[in-house]
């Protein structure tokens, strides 16, 4: 845990830090091995027994894995709703009653506002005259009580490099935190006074050309496009991203009317790369089933076989949706992923049967007969091909190991598209060959019929 100090003092100048003041604190937690529930169902009891405790308190839950670290692109939550503009005072009233909707979205948790206008600060108000007739400026004062309280590192760094091992040891000069304890303590910090130009001047008390007095201020100051900008981080809980996304975005809307010109509301996040990257793999979806319905009918020489072929990709699908649905499994990129596996292997299985049914239909069977010699022929390799890929899909599908919640989507995807397909492939299939293939097989050039004769010519000969 870090409470009220920041990791590290220069790591401010790159970035928001966790902990940016003394009213932040951060705690990381180890959960065991052998726990017994999931990562999402520890934050989820946090949510509720932390704010019911600590009312007054803001709490949030940062990505602790690297895979979500990695899509939100460094931010804390997966929702970033940046309010940009000049209108600094207003666009800030805004934040707040844009933070205040959006806690209200169903599936919403850890909605807060990055920035704070209201850090408490102590300004020191400098006496010009007296500056003056001590031979002292502010900038002085300014360096004085920077190296005094955040170390001369800060100003000037200097390293003494060991002589025997070559290391570089930072050397920093600063007065001890504990010798600071009150503000009566730190009026009497010395100052520098100059004459002619150096440092030679009669030290003066702090407290004898300044004064004291307190203030606020904002504790982080955020750009976007040059322009200030206030960020709100929102997380999800109980309902996926996408639902509460279209929810953020209606609202988003709502208050972008309320902005002056100038100003405006962005939303950024995982929420930017989930919406891209469904529309890319949805494509792919499309594109690799059309892809493969393509390549049959060149190696196919046929329009209607391929077409046969891919009636069992709707059942793949519909396993798909059930498979999700049933698991409590939502959308992403991972099951997506394995749809299009899905279709790679339920294409493979349909081949086999109408490749083996349109062989009996040459042999003078009728469609009929041909499509339930083939669904009887061509269980076995059927069944152990989607059985081989359900057993290999099943230990991700159950998420076992660390981060095997990441991958799950795609096994239960796998397994409920291919199940469904199977069925697909030894019912509905044979059903819809044996309808359009009614009249019989089609026609085939002489080179293939000649091929396909040459087993019975031997077979007579023997």
């Amino acid at each position: 845990d870090n409470f009220g100090v920041v990791s590290e003092k220069y790591s401010l100048a790159f970035g928001d830090n966790a902990t940016i003041g003394s009213h932040d604190g951060e705690i990381l937690v180890s959960l065991k091995h052998d726990r017994r529930r999931t990562t999402p169902e520890y934050v989820a009891e946090l949510r509720q027994n932390l704010h019911a405790k600590f009312p007054e308190l803001t709490f949030f839950f940062q990505p602790a894995d690297i895979v979500s670290q990695i899509l939100n692109f460094g931010l804390p939550a997966p929702i970033n709703i940046k309010v940009a503009g000049y209108n600094r005072d207003a666009n800030f009233a805004i934040a707040h009653e844009l933070r205040e909707r959006i806690a209200k979205i169903p599936g919403a948790a850890d909605v807060y506002v990055q920035q704070s206008l209201d850090a408490p600060t102590l300004d020191l108000n400098v006496d010009r005259t007296l500056l003056a007739k001590n031979g002292i400026n502010q900038r002085q004062i300014a360096n004085d009580i920077l190296v005094s309280l955040s170390s001369s590192s800060q100003v000037t760094p200097n390293f003494w490099v060991d002589p025997v091992y070559g290391i570089p040891f930072l050397v920093a000069v600063q007065t001890p935190p504990h010798v600071v304890n009150s503000l009566g303590e730190l009026m009497n910090t010395p100052v520098s006074g100059t004459v002619g130009g150096n440092n030679t001047g009669a030290a003066q008390l702090l407290n004898n050309v300044a004064t004291v007095t307190r203030g606020r201020a904002a504790s982080v100051v955020n750009h976007y496009n040059i322009q200030p900008e206030f960020d709100i981080f929102a997380n999800v809980q109980g309902r996926d991203l996408g639902a509460v996304a279209r929810e953020v975005d209606t609202v988003v809307a709502e208050f972008q009317k309320k902005l002056i010109p100038g100003n405006s509301i962005s939303v950024h996040g995982q929420v930017e790369s989930m919406k891209t990257a469904f529309t890319r793999m949805g494509l792919g979806l499309i594109l690799s089933a059309l892809l493969v319905y393509l390549l049959m009918v060149v190696n196919f020489q046929s329009w209607t076989d391929p077409f046969i072929i891919i009636t069992a990709l709707p059942g793949a699908f519909v396993g798909i949706v059930a498979a999700l649905f049933l698991t409590g499994t939502t959308f992403s990129v991972p099951s997506l992923m394995g749809a299009i596996m899905t279709i790679g292997v339920a294409t493979a299985n349909s081949i086999l049967v109408v490749t083996f049914a349109n062989g009996e239909l040459r042999r003078g069977l009728s469609s009929f007969e041909a499509a339930l010699s083939a669904g009887a022929t061509r269980l076995r390799p059927v069944l152990m091909t989607a059985g081989a890929m359900v057993i290999g899909m099943l230990p991700m599908a159950l998420g076992l190991g660390e981060g095997g919640e990441q991958n799950a989507p795609l096994g239960r995807a796998v397994i409920g598209g291919l199940l469904v397909a199977t069925f697909a492939t030894l019912f509905l299939v044979p059903v819809v060959f044996s309808l359009l293939r009614a009249k019989g097989a089609p026609a085939i050039d002489e080179e293939e019929e000649e091929a396909s004769t040459v087993p019975a010519e031997l077979h007579a000969r023997a």
